[in-house]
């Protein structure tokens, strides 16, 4: 499982710019102003042959319970500060590392010590870094930042450069040593949702008893919780994931969904179940949570709970599932079954799709089926024209498994528009039965 290394600091202080340098391009929206990151940012990073998960978080504001309103602030302003706020104690709750980013040129604020207190009573010990500092002479300037007795404080430049490599060192020294052997051989689902659609109960109608606590109060289940067992002659880990951990009292907005908990659980499944509420549709915290599996590369089943309570026609069905392909277009290869954790209807047809799913994401198509398929493909459908020259696919070849990648080598790399990549994709789908799971596909140039 990835480490999680989240960025926290006040409102401009340069956590967008922090981010984007150490992961090497403008992911992160940077303006120079308060309060431009609204939502979690989130990146893997590889260095030095070690790999964790970046978090940017919004700007921390310790606001008071009930701030009056001052002239030209809306309460709708507060609002947001208080989301953010939020977001942020989650970050702090959920993250392995802590970089705690103050401004040099603005110094040592009395924020900057409520934070530090935070941390504190949250038993984190962060890494301290002061951005803004371009020269030697700067950082010989800078002594009030010692006043809470941080000691080997890291100064940085986030949008020169400079003392960057060095606070990368201090994460990577500070990463927990983890033990390489993995849990037993065994599939490993990720049980994944907003709160209270049903996860727990999904998880005890599998188990066949009361593992996990059941509750109509969102949030009920507040860390993840893993459980073994064997069905069919396999075996498989449940990794029953939170909707969010409430572990302090500003983590009471239960539908803000933590980002970092999801991260957490789908890195290590192999297929991730999201769970969504019949009644409600997928939402837009679904697709979020959708999307974290999709950009790993991991199988995905959609599994709509509550369906005994809908009422039904014909082609209730179909529509259902149709709505759903519509509003998460990326996960149209997705399957997606009907399911009622309360009577157990259809609740093991998920382990079906789970082998099917597996299957596909482990398979290995060999190099001479592939170029044989493209040989033909290639006389009905031509690449695309670049430059006034036709783009040549040479040969193609599976280079890795979960998900099932393949490497095309071109004469023009440039050429491979995003529609006929697509258009490949789907065509590699249909020809070696890869239709439940997502797939990569590169284009290389072809060296003489």
């Amino acid at each position: 499982m990835k480490p999680i290394v989240a960025i926290v600091g006040r409102p401009n202080v340069g956590k967008s710019t922090l981010f984007n340098r150490i992961i090497g391009k403008q992911k992160a929206l940077v303006k120079n102003e308060p309060g431009v990151t609204r939502d979690l940012n989130y990146a893997d990073v590889v260095e030095q042959g070690r790999v964790f998960t970046l978090i940017d978080t919004g700007g921390f504001e310790p606001i008071p319970p009930h701030p009056p309103l001052k002239k030209g602030v809306k309460r709708g302003d507060l609002t947001m500060l208080a989301k953010v706020r939020e977001q942020v104690m989650l970050a702090i709750e959920e993250a392995d590392i802590i970089v705690f980013l103050m401004d040099g040129r603005e110094g040592f604020l009395s924020s900057d010590r409520d934070i530090a207190d935070i941390l504190r009573r949250a038993d984190k010990k962060p890494i301290y870094a002061v951005n803004k500092i371009d020269t030697d002479k700067q950082e010989q300037g800078i002594t009030d930042f010692y006043a809470l007795g941080m000691e080997d404080l890291a100064f940085v430049s986030a949008e020169g450069g400079r003392g960057v490599y060095e606070l990368l060192d201090k994460i990577i020294d500070s990463i927990p040593k983890t033990s390489a052997k993995e849990e037993e051989d065994r599939i490993k689902l990720a049980v994944a949702g907003r709160p209270n659609v049903g996860k727990s109960s999904l998880v005890n109608r599998l188990l066949g008893y009361k593992r996990v606590i059941v509750s109509d109060i969102p949030g009920t289940t507040r860390d993840a919780i893993d459980t073994p067992f064997n069905y069919n002659k396999k075996k498989y880990l449940l990794i029953d994931t939170a909707g969010i951990r409430k572990k302090t009292r500003i983590a009471r907005t239960l539908e803000q969904y933590s980002v970092m908990s999801a991260i957490k659980s789908i890195d290590r499944c192999n297929i991730a179940l999201l769970i969504i509420d019949a009644k409600d549709g997928l939402t837009e915290q679904d697709e979020k949570i959708a999307g974290l599996a999709y950009e790993r590369g991991k199988g995905c089943i959609i599994v709509v709970n509550k369906w005994d309570i809908i009422q039904k026609e014909t082609n209730t069905i179909k529509e259902y599932t149709e709505r759903i392909r519509w509003k998460a277009g990326f996960l149209r290869f997705a399957p997606v079954i009907f399911v009622s954790a309360f009577t157990g209807q259809r609740v093991f047809n998920i382990l079906e799709k789970v082998e099917e799913v597996l299957a596909q994401l482990e398979k290995r198509v060999p190099t001479s089926q592939l170029n044989k398929f493209f040989d033909g493909f290639k006389k009905y459908h031509q690449p695309p024209i670049y430059k006034s020259k036709a783009v040549k696919i040479y040969y193609i070849t599976q280079t890795d498994i979960k998900p099932p990648t393949f490497v095309a080598f071109v004469n023009f790399t440039e050429g491979i528009h995003f529609s006929y990549e697509r258009f490949l994709v789907n065509k590699i789908r249909e020809a070696f039965g890869l239709d439940k799971i997502p797939i990569r596909l590169y284009f290389r140039k072809r060296q003489r």
